[in-house]
């Protein structure tokens, strides 16, 4: 079976670190700890390893992975551009629970899966992941678990589901949040001709939290055409990927 390292004892959390930095490395899945749920990560610029990743959740490149970065300087050499709007979102909620989609820079050499030219990114509130970050680059990350199947908030769901699909598990102890993070779509902000901001899924970030931020630029609730405030998301993959 792949190896677990309880990263909250220093010698395994060593051993661990190094196991995925070479694991990364090489192509090969890591799971880790997020602030939201755990994540399956590969190497963002390893075609072959995100499609191991895409397969080991058993999911298409209909659905491509979120990408999770180490700092906003990661996010802008990510993206295309980053709007004023999109810079006071980082402030008010990065390293957190909010993932942004944006266009992509289209000099970048990467495949992700079906994205449309777009990449959804995430800075975590979790220092462990942020220092491998630090290490390997931008990660794509995914919920850990078996698409359709609740997000792994312990190592050993995310071991149950995943098995040996999976190259080394990092054990920070349970989620903090224990669900999934806020997703919006921010590429109209980007020369679109009606710039607004829509919520894809509703997470640890409400869309009162975000109304505080953007203003009128949050698109309204379609279920009640307000702003709302919104109870967070179930640790759930049905529709959206991401930690």
């Amino acid at each position: 079976m792949s190896p677990v390292y309880d990263c909250r004892d220093e010698s395994q959390l060593l051993s661990g670190m190094r196991h995925a930095r070479q694991a990364i490395g090489r192509g090969e899945l890591v799971v880790l700890p997020t602030d939201t749920v755990y994540g399956i990560a590969a190497d963002a610029f390893n075609a072959r390893a995100v499609a191991g990743l895409l397969e080991a959740k058993g999911r298409g490149r209909q659905q491509p992975p979120p990408v999770l970065v180490p700092g906003v300087g990661t996010l802008r050499a990510l993206v295309a551009d980053v709007p004023a709007a999109v810079d006071d979102l980082v402030h008010a909620f990065w390293p957190g629970g909010l993932t942004i989609v944006l266009p992509a820079q289209p000099s970048l050499s990467w495949d992700l899966g079906d994205t449309n030219g777009t990449v959804a990114v995430r800075m975590p509130a979790q220092n462990l992941t942020l220092e491998l970050l630090e290490e390997t680059g931008p990660l794509a990350v995914s919920s850990a678990n078996r698409t359709g199947m609740p997000a792994a908030v312990s190592i050993d769901e995310a071991r149950d589901m995943l098995g040996d699909s999976v190259a080394a598990y990092l054990d920070a102890g349970p989620s903090e949040w224990g669900f999934a993070s806020t997703i919006v779509d921010a590429t109209t902000l980007v020369g679109g001709a009606e710039p607004r901001v829509r919520v894809l899924r509703e997470g640890t970030v409400s869309r009162t939290r975000l109304r505080e931020v953007l203003g009128d630029l949050l698109e309204p609730d379609p279920e009640t055409g307000t702003a709302g405030a919104s109870d967070p998301v179930a640790a759930s993959d049905s529709e959206a990927p991401g930690p």
